[in-house]
């Protein structure tokens, strides 16, 4: 079966609506990643998505709806604190965790009375979650644990011939998955940075706990609350060292080590704001530019692309430097860590390898 590239047009949207609404899964474009649609109460759908991806039972799905007003389809019940934040944030890249309504199917959440949550910002998801009338469960649409997709070229790289079709809707505008919200625990809990940073939510509710632990595995006995908790992951096929620091030491190391990988006669790769690529520009290196640190909107939006663009070119290995832990940064530098075969600490900062 070859996958369907649709463009954005209503008759389109229309095709990819029934195609959800048979119980097929369509790919197609939010303001964060694509997503990988699915009837979301309907559960040989949502076990599709899982074989499509290669996503282990364990890792929950988002569900997306088209407007918060649908939150009790899928909510058993709505804690204020989530009416709240869907108020203010909705549509936008804001997941939220509450409890399970009965008919969501327990594949979705990973067994979990808990379900994910979210309305999304991008007009064409929203016309398609419109035109679906149903709840559309939507992990990445990508190969488990790999990068995740931000242009329709991306999705067919992965599941070409696994999903009936993609909308074509081009580059995603955030670029990193949402943010995830845990609304059933107090105070409530930061599971993934993402789209919407913690300080704007402090600034609005309060304390706010931060998830720190991840997992190497998902559990058969007990899923995942979240998405986006375990250690590897956003990957791609070649090997990525981090380098983790205050950035001119963490750019003197990561200078070092790439000279000593050119030696021994390998090929390497930079994945690097363009401040440090001006500093390395002569070293013999295939180089992505995730644009100026003092704009994290347009390094987010960059980093997957920028990512996948790198490891095609086949690198013997790639270097990249992580951000400041405030802000967008916080999510890039989340999502460089789990993508990471290697985290190399310098100055003795605390951080999870």
């Amino acid at each position: 079966m070859q996958t369907k590239r649709l463009d954005t047009s209503p008759a389109a949207i229309a095709l990819a609506a029934t195609l959800i609404r048979r119980g097929e899964l369509v790919a197609f474009p939010t303001e964060t990643v694509y997503g990988l649609g699915g009837h979301a109460l309907d559960e040989q759908a949502v076990q599709a998505i899982f074989t499509a991806k290669g996503r282990p039972a364990g890792d929950p799905l988002i569900v997306h709806l088209a407007d918060r007003r649908d939150l009790p389809h899928v909510a058993a019940s709505i804690p204020p604190l989530a009416a709240q934040l869907a108020a203010t944030f909705w549509p936008g890249p804001l997941t939220l965790i509450v409890p399970r309504h009965p008919q969501v199917p327990l594949a979705v959440t990973a067994g979990r009375e808990t379900v994910a949550v979210r309305v999304p910002a991008h007009p064409v998801a929203q016309a398609l979650l419109q035109a679906a009338e149903v709840p559309v469960a939507a992990p990445s649409a990508n190969r488990f644990g790999h990068t995740s997709p931000t242009t329709a070229d991306h999705v067919l790289a992965d599941l070409n011939g696994r999903i009936a079709a993609v909308i074509d809707g081009g580059p995603t505008p955030i670029g990193i998955e949402s943010t995830v919200l845990d609304c059933t625990t107090t105070p409530p809990t930061l599971l993934r940075p993402g789209g919407v940073s913690l300080e704007t939510l402090t600034a609005l509710i309060g304390p706010i706990e931060v998830h720190r632990s991840f997992k190497t595995d998902t559990d058969e006995t007990q899923g995942l609350v979240s998405p986006g908790l375990l250690e590897r992951h956003y990957a791609p096929d070649h090997e990525l060292w981090l380098f983790s620091g205050r950035p001119e030491v963490a750019r003197a190391h990561l200078r070092a080590e790439a000279e000593q990988a050119l030696a021994g006669g390998m090929r390497i790769g930079l994945l690097l704001p363009e401040e440090d690529l001006a500093l390395m520009r002569d070293l013999p290196a295939e180089v992505e530019s995730l644009g100026p640190t003092a704009d994290p909107e347009a390094m987010a939006r960059r980093l997957y692309a920028a990512l996948r663009a790198l490891d095609e070119r086949k690198p013997d290995r790639m270097f990249a430097r992580d951000f400041d832990d405030t802000g967008l940064g916080r999510a890039l530098r989340d999502r460089l860590r789990r993508a990471a075969t290697r985290v190399i600490v310098i100055d003795g900062e605390e951080r999870t390898a």
